[in-house]
This record gives structure tokens, C-alpha cells and sequence, in this order.
């Protein structure tokens, strides 16, 4: 499993899928998915920050866009897969832009972003914002799978 897949907290495996609401919780400041163990055993000591960097909370997407921007001007492979996302989905005040989603997950992948090859490969597959492609679908889809995309 990759290490995306493991609460950087208390190191434990995150139930399949990692993704599910009812198995982790994945905080925009750090780009840190952390198990909702993890997450309860903070709130529950009365912690209002990210558990795993103590940042504040965010309150509007306003902020939300502008630490992901901040990571993405870092090179942070999870925060341009993110943000291809909200531009694929319209998120956080941006106007949807599959062409820009593309251009975002294609620089995510190559920087080691498994989630943006498996972006990469259902919008090949779809034919969503680019031609569509199932021999180059297929390609994204075993390397995000070689390098351990369940």
C-alpha cells in the first residue's frame, strides 16, 4: 500500500477505500490524510487545528484555494492533483476547466501522484476534456495501479 494509505499520526493502515468520509479525513493545510481515529481522539481533547500540523482551520474556500496555491507554487504533487480536481469539479469559486484539470494532473503524475495517473486515466477513458483514448486510459491506469492505486 502506498504511504497515503497509512494515518501519519498514529501509523496504521486507513481502511480500503481511503477516501471513504467514514474511514479518514483529508486536511487541504498539509495535504495529510489522517485516519478518523486520529481525528476524533483531537477533537475529543478539545483540538480545533489540523491534528498532524496544528494548522488553524480554514473557514471558506477562499482560503482553502489560496493554501492549495501555495503548495502548488511548491511543487507539492497532492496539492496540484487537488487542484486539477477542483477545476474539474468547480470547486472552491472555480469555474469548471477540464483542459486546465488535465494540464494540472499531467504535471501531478509526473512529480508522483497516483491519484492524478488514475485522474488521467478516467478522463482518457471518458474522452472528458481530451480525446478520448482507451489504449492511453489503459496505460495510466496500470502505472497508477504499479505503483500501488488499489
Amino acid at each position: 500500500r502506498p504511504e497515503g494509505h497509512f494515518c501519519p499520526i498514529c501509523t496504521l493502515p486507513i481502511p480500503l477505500p481511503v477516501d471513504n468520509p467514514n474511514h479518514s479525513v483529508f486536511n487541504i493545510c498539509c495535504m495529510k490524510r489522517i485516519c478518523n481515529g486520529c481525528d476524533v481522539a483531537a477533537q475529543t481533547r478539545g483540538m480545533k487545528d489540523c491534528p498532524f500540523c496544528r494548522t488553524p482551520m480554514l473557514k471558506n474556500d477562499a482560503d482553502e484555494l489560496a493554501m492549495i496555491q501555495v503548495r502548488v507554487a511548491k511543487k507539492d504533487p497532492e496539492a496540484i492533483n487537488r487542484l486539477g480536481e477542483s477545476y474539474c469539479h468547480g470547486e472552491l469559486g472555480l469555474e469548471k476547466d477540464m483542459q486546465r484539470a488535465v494540464e494540472l494532473w499531467a504535471e501531478a503524475a509526473e512529480l508522483g501522484s497516483i491519484k492524478a495517473l488514475f485522474n488521467l486515466g478516467v478522463t482518457h477513458e471518458r474522452g472528458v476534456g481530451v480525446q478520448r483514448d482507451k489504449a492511453k486510459a489503459a496505460k495510466f491506469y496500470e502505472k497508477a495501479a504499479m505503483q500501488g492505486c488499489p
